[in-house]
């Protein structure tokens, strides 16, 4: 609107000149216009800005810096914060130009912990000092806090402080938290709590038991790292916790159920609906419906099949259904990013409105602990510069993860890996069932300090020991940037994390450029949902016709 008034006010002065110009040849005396003391100095605001260079506006100030680049002129201080209508300086502007080759920016880390770490200092919402709180504050059984104590767990994260009270109160729940902040922790603490307190007040023997809590995952390796928390905190209880995977055959599934029925079963889809279409398991007398990872659960490739696990259950939709003899499944949706479908699907089951959201305060924001840097660089040198990122990590006692986008990628380079002497292992989705097994644990184990993986790792995997994330193809979206970036730097991990990003294509720099953006703003990244988006009208017409 600015520049329409500006421009405005030259054409009316060029027009006042041409007439003065007229006023004066046609007769001898000269006439004088007085031009508006106002027009005057629109003019001289354009001239001002026209000379002006915004490019070279100092954003370096005394003290640490946020974004460190290879050009010193476009460092950026911790302490500098751009204005809401000023466009930031970018390292990466040209770097769709073969000439920004070897060209380079970081993103530092501005504090130690994790911004899910609640610490004594910390402010809550309203401004006030937060004491640290611990387990027991939740009044769950003290046994659970016991065991919590003996795996070095003392004090619950922010997400978790949000919402075990919530899950504990019967109520339907949508975490929205960014990775590594204790999500996992804060759906099975109060799912262990309310099995145990209704084992003590209806005893059964093996033969009555049923599923009673069912946590859908996307993947084997996630399924079996689940298992694995559950079973360790329902240990003194005596629950029984199974897992089922697929990629196995019906028979493997059946042998799962041979004992009996679990308390708590961790499935992927497919696995999940087998068991249910040859009718080894039932979801009669379900309590708890919990879907981790929901951007992808809600992905193309398993919304149908979670669609279909969800008419096998019901769902409550209010308080009250939860609660008394007859129950129905208290639903928990945990992840990053909630796809425009996940409104769809659910609200065939459930009243969205009964929904309770727990969103963290860095939702969607670059983590402010990790170093992320961005090396602008050609395809064929890659394989070097990655050379020397596993020789320096090596150095400092770091285990690494190396994403790669496609399963053929990470064939080939494993192969050119072992051509130079790197012990690594690998993890795809193109590897049968029998060759996956195990490959994460023994990479959490320490056995292996370096894994070549796709975004199968990238996805809810514990990886504390993980002190270098290496894209060696760069991700295709912000969801797989934030997910891949979150396996360092994890609550209750060690210090000192890093990110490296290798950029080739100029597709890739178009999301370089919205991610220097973003950190150059201290925004949160663009273009990702939060919420559950409710459906259309025309949605909810077509459903309610079939």
């Amino acid at each position: 609107m600015q520049s329409v008034k500006i421009g405005r006010c030259a054409f009316l002065f060029s027009n006042l000149l041409q007439v003065t110009r007229r006023v004066t040849t046609a007769s001898s005396q000269p006439v004088v216009i007085r031009i508006p003391r106002r027009m005057q100095e629109h003019i001289e605001n354009i001239k001002q800005m026209q000379s002006k260079k915004f490019d070279k506006l100092p954003t370096v100030k005394p003290g640490r810096l946020l974004i460190k680049c290879k050009n010193p002129q476009l460092n950026q201080s911790v302490g500098y914060t751009l204005g809401k209508f000023e466009q930031p300086v970018q390292t990466s502007k040209g770097w769709k130009s073969n000439k920004a080759l070897g060209d380079y920016f970081s993103i530092n880390s501005i504090q130690s912990a994790p911004p899910s770490v609640l610490k004594q200092k910390d402010k809550g919402d309203d401004g006030a000092s937060a004491p640290q709180k611990k387990f027991n504050s939740f009044n769950i059984c003290p046994e659970l806090v016991e065991t919590l104590h003996s795996q070095n767990i003392i004090h619950p994260t922010t997400v978790q402080i949000q919402t075990i009270p919530k899950i504990l109160k019967g109520r339907n729940i949508l975490c929205a938290a960014e990775t590594g902040s204790g999500k996992t922790l804060a759906y099975l603490l109060p799912i262990i709590h309310r099995l145990q307190a209704d084992r003590q007040e209806e005893p059964f023997t093996d033969s009555e038991r049923n599923i009673r809590a069912v946590v859908i995952v996307p993947s084997r390796e996630l399924a079996e790292q689940v298992t694995s928390v559950a079973r360790s905190i329902s240990k003194p209880f005596g629950l029984v916790v199974k897992v089922a995977g697929g990629g196995r055959g019906v028979g493997n599934i059946k042998a799962a159920f041979t004992h009996g029925q679990p308390d708590v079963l961790v499935a992927t889809p497919g696995a999940l609906l087998k068991a249910l279409w040859k009718r080894f398991i039932n979801l009669n007398e379900l309590n708890f419906l919990v879907i981790d990872e929901a951007d992808t659960m809600f992905d193309e490739s398993f919304a149908g099949m979670l669609e279909n696990i969800l008419s096998h259950t019901e769902v409550a939709s209010r308080l009250s259904e939860t609660v008394g003899l007859v129950r129905k499944a208290q639903l928990v949706v945990v992840g990053a990013t909630f796809p425009g479908g996940v409104g769809e699907v659910l609200s065939k089951v459930t009243d969205l409105a009964s929904m309770v959201t727990v969103k963290s305060r860095m939702l969607h924001h670059l983590m402010p602990h990790v170093k992320q840097t961005f090396l602008r660089v050609k395809g064929a040198d890659k394989i070097l510069e990655l050379q020397q990122a596993l020789k320096k990590a090596e150095m400092e006692h770091k285990g690494v993860l190396v994403f790669c986008n496609s399963a053929s990628t990470v064939n080939w380079l494993g192969y050119s890996l072992e051509e130079m002497g790197v012990h690594h292992m690998r993890l795809q989705g193109e590897m049968p069932a029998t060759m996956r097994e195990g490959i994460f644990r023994n990479f959490q184990r320490g056995n292996v300090d370096v894994l070549i993986c796709t975004d199968i790792a990238s996805r809810g995997l514990d990886t504390q020991r993980v002190g270098l994330t290496v894209n060696y193809d760069f991700p295709e979206t912000h969801t797989d940037y934030i997910h891949r970036a979150g396996r360092v730097g994890r609550a209750g991990g060690s210090e000192g994390g890093e990110v490296l990003s290798f950029v080739t294509h100029p597709w890739d720099v178009e999301l370089v450029q919205r991610i220097e953006t973003a950190a150059r703003r201290r925004t949160s990244l663009p273009g990702m949902e939060s919420e559950i988006q409710k459906p259309s009208n025309k949605t909810e017409r077509e459903m309610k016709e079939k």
